[in-house]
């Protein structure tokens, strides 16, 4: 289903963002076949029609942090507040409440194991309005955060004008230093940020920007997202599947997930499921369909438990300013 508002144009240039969001605006013109004027007043139209933000984000493993999927039951009266507060953190990701209201599904991202421990074994038990917590511990993304998903419009001869970076992520964790902390904090307000509006910015060199922000990406730790309302996109219902799922056959589930159109992300989990995966739908009958269609032929899926999401108070990289903390030595 393409919504009237995008025409081809637009979803290539989404497609294309995907892949390397960074691309000039010369290279993703003639990816999508316009002029690079045409691609940038483009791309600010999708900003104000879709919400399309390209977001700078640490991918935690690599820079020694870790991922909690946290998921929230909480008094029907305590949801809202619980929810607002949690965005308000600098360490989520983003928030958002499923499940006709009660719960609360976000993304802790863990710096330190002493500010782990203080929002799960202090904080949230011992708020009067949450019910039950449960944590899992993101293991394996099976799927990259960027999802080209539904807009995957462009033909293998258009992707290979793309050039992004290839990532060696085999070497030893990258510490962050304060400079790189500001230059995050940037690239997570706005991942298309030129370097030299980052320089002048925090006051040092436009080549220390391209070459540090080139490394970060290469090792792993710096990864670009495409944050868009799939609404635009028709996909106007979105949900979480958590399944159990039997180890044999964990990796390969996982991989065929990320295969799906609908999936745009897929992750192995520590607790009593073991993969959780992001879904958008044009509508409940698609979801419907795909649940007992497509994913009921994955083999090894002992369970699948869907829950709605109905409201996001918090996109990915909504987040305050990041601080500097010490490299984590063990948890």
């Amino acid at each position: 289903m393409k919504d009237p508002l995008l025409d081809d144009i637009d979803r290539k240039l989404i497609h294309a963002l995907s892949v390397d969001a960074r691309a000039p605006f010369r290279t993703l013109g003639e990816v999508c076949g316009c002029s690079d004027q045409t691609a940038a007043r483009r791309y600010r139209r999708l900003q104000e029609v879709a919400a399309l933000r390209v977001v700078g984000d640490v991918e935690a493993f690599r820079v020694g942090w870790d991922d909690w999927l946290l998921r929230l039951q909480c008094t029907p009266a305590g949801t809202t507040p619980v929810a607002e507060a949690l965005s308000r953190r600098p360490d989520t990701r983003w928030v958002q409440l499923a499940s006709g209201g009660t719960e609360i599904v976000c993304v802790l991202q863990a710096r330190t194991p002493e500010q782990r421990d203080a929002l799960l074994l202090k904080g949230l038990p011992g708020s009067r309005h949450v019910v039950q917590v449960a944590a899992h511990l993101m293991l394996e993304a099976y799927s990259p955060e960027t999802w080209g998903g539904i807009t995957s419009t462009l033909t293998p001869a258009e992707l290979a004008r793309l050039c992004p970076p290839r990532v060696d992520s085999d070497g030893a964790p990258v510490a962050l230093d304060e400079l790189d902390h500001e230059l995050l904090t940037h690239l997570g307000e706005d991942g298309r940020a030129s370097h030299s509006q980052i320089a002048a910015a925090i006051h040092t060199h436009e080549s220390t920007v391209r070459r540090r922000i080139d490394e970060l990406r290469r090792a792993g730790a710096l990864v670009f997202e495409i944050d868009i309302d799939t609404r635009a996109l028709g996909m106007n219902t979105h949900a979480y599947l958590w399944l159990s799922v039997a180890p044999s056959e964990l990796e390969s589930v996982g991989t065929a997930l990320a295969t799906h159109p609908e999936v745009a992300y897929a992750g192995a989990t520590t607790g009593r499921t073991n993969l959780f995966a992001s879904v958008v739908f044009t509508d409940s009958r698609h979801m419907y369909e795909y649940l007992n269609r497509r994913l009921a032929t994955l083999p090894g899926i002992h369970s699948v438990e869907a829950a709605p999401s109905i409201r996001t108070l918090k996109r990915t990289g909504a987040a305050p300013p990041l601080r500097p903390t010490r490299p984590r030595t063990g948890s």
